[in-house]
Formats: structure tokens, C-alpha cells, sequence
């Protein structure tokens, strides 16, 4: 229970490097700290519509582990992404039961990029799997989600770690994680690493011009970890949750201050 300061978490963008939100969860759960609503991008937005749907952050992991890139990549003769993106739905649309984000128990949203307005485009209503599909759609790896007359990609274009929105959704307290970027890669192996290095380079210049306003920023180290490393799941998961702990003193000490009873 809290006195009616509500606690918000932005989760960032990051390929596979996104997989240490789970390990951030589960210390946020293991030390009784309820999080009330819940922004993501990209990954931060598959991993946190996950969770706002019920399912633990050992399930997340459990899930991601299972999946191999096989099991979600449909390759398609390129026209405008590499990979339809169908597979990937159909398996966020089984995992979230068909959710709408309005019905979730734990307020969430996904952070978008409408291609032909260049704004950000933030969903806060309509299926989750729909939301997660078009959050997670890199440029060039993914086909865009066609929506009405949107043309919606990777959240990241614009808005990488959205602090900003879940303090408009009426955080108090904001907790934001940003897992970064990757390091620059000598070695180049197939076209999703070219697209998801540009994604980097281009978010890492427009990052060194904006400041994520947070309360409390986590920043796991995974400069280490490649965005098309899915494999590595234990290992930015634990990352992640040692982040986390490493922190977790100081984000009682805010919440003690705010009046918030863990």
C-alpha cells in the first residue's frame, strides 16, 4: 500500500540487451516495490506489456529463453523489412490472451514512431500485441505496422527511454532503465546487425543531446552485448538484477522520502 504516491517505470530500447528489464522486475519484486504503471520501448515495451499482463518476471525469462530466433523471424523477400513480423505477433498475441492495454491491471503504453508524420506515437489503448508489434519493429529488419494511415516503427527513433511519458501518466516516482548501447562492432555478420547498429550509432547522437528526466536512472552494463544476442538471456537478466540491487538502497531512500510504505 502507499499513500498515494504512485511509482512509474520507463523501460528502454535495446535488442537483446532489453532482456535485463527482467532481472530489474524481479529485484523490484523481491523487495516488496510495487510498480504502478509502466512505459516501454522496443523490448522495454515487449517485456513490460508481458508483465502488465500478470506474467513474472521468472516466467519472461523462462519464455525467452525457450524462443530461439527461428521460432519468431518469418523472412520475407525485402520490400520494406526483412522480417514480416507475423510470427512474432501471433506469439505476443497468444502470451497477452488478446489483451487490450485499457483492461491491463497495471497501467502500461507503448512508445511508437509514425513514419509519416515523424512523430512519436504512444499507445494507450487496443491490443497489446498490436502495441508490443509495432514497438518492437526496427527500421529495415521489420515490415512496419500499418495502422489506419500510420506507418508505425521502433519507438526508439524518437523516444528511446520514455521517462517523459510515464511521468504523463501520473508517476510520482520515475525509474527509468536504460540498457544502452551496444559496443561499435568490428565485425558485421548479416544485414539485422547493419540495421540494428545504425539504430545505435543514430540513438547514441540523439542521446548526448536530450537528458532522461528520472528520479532514479539504471543503467545495466551491457555495452558487451550485441542487440541480436537473445541467447544471452541469463546473462542480461542477471545483469540487470545486480543493477538493480546495487541501487536498491537509494530507491527505498527516495521512496521514504516521498512518504511511500514499502
Amino acid at each position: 500500500m502507499n499513500d498515494g504516491h504512485k511509482i512509474g517505470l520507463a523501460l528502454g530500447s535495446g535488442g537483446a540487451r532489453g532482456l535485463a528489464h527482467i532481472g530489474v522486475l524481479k529485484a523490484l519484486e523481491e523487495h516488496d516495490i510495487k510498480i504502478d504503471m509502466i512505459s516501454g520501448c522496443s523490448a522495454g515495451a515487449l517485456v513490460g506489456g508481458l508483465y502488465c499482463c500478470g506474467i513474472s518476471p521468472k516466467m519472461i525469462a523462462d519464455i525467452a529463453f525457450q524462443l530461439d530466433m527461428k521460432t519468431w523471424v518469418d523472412l520475407t523477400v525485402p520490400k520494406k523489412g526483412f522480417i514480416k513480423g507475423e510470427k512474432i505477433q501471433e506469439i505476443v498475441k497468444l502470451l497477452t490472451r488478446c489483451r487490450n492495454i485499457e483492461d491491463l491491471k497495471i497501467p502500461f503504453t507503448a512508445i511508437s514512431t509514425d513514419l509519416k508524420v515523424g512523430q512519436r506515437y504512444i499507445f494507450n489503448k487496443g491490443p497489446l500485441y498490436r502495441a508490443i508489434r509495432a514497438s518492437i519493429s526496427v527500421p529495415g529488419v521489420f515490415e512496419p505496422l500499418r495502422m489506419g494511415n500510420k506507418v508505425l516503427v521502433d519507438g526508439a527513433v524518437i523516444d528511446r527511454v520514455p521517462a517523459s511519458v510515464v511521468k504523463g501518466m501520473g508517476s510520482d516516482i520515475v525509474i527509468a532503465v536504460d540498457v544502452g548501447f551496444g559496443a561499435p562492432q568490428g565485425k558485421i555478420n548479416h544485414i539485422i546487425d547493419v540495421m540494428l547498429q545504425s539504430i545505435d550509432v543514430m540513438s547514441r547522437q540523439i542521446s548526448k543531446r536530450s537528458f532522461i528526466k528520472a528520479d532514479i536512472l539504471l543503467e545495466p552494463s551491457l555495452t558487451h552485448i550485441g542487440g541480436t544476442k537473445f541467447n544471452l538471456v541469463d546473462e542480461c537478466v542477471e545483469i540487470g538484477y545486480n543493477t538493480t540491487i546495487e541501487k536498491i538502497d537509494e530507491i527505498k531512500g527516495l521512496l521514504n522520502e516521498k512518504n511511500y510504505a514499502i
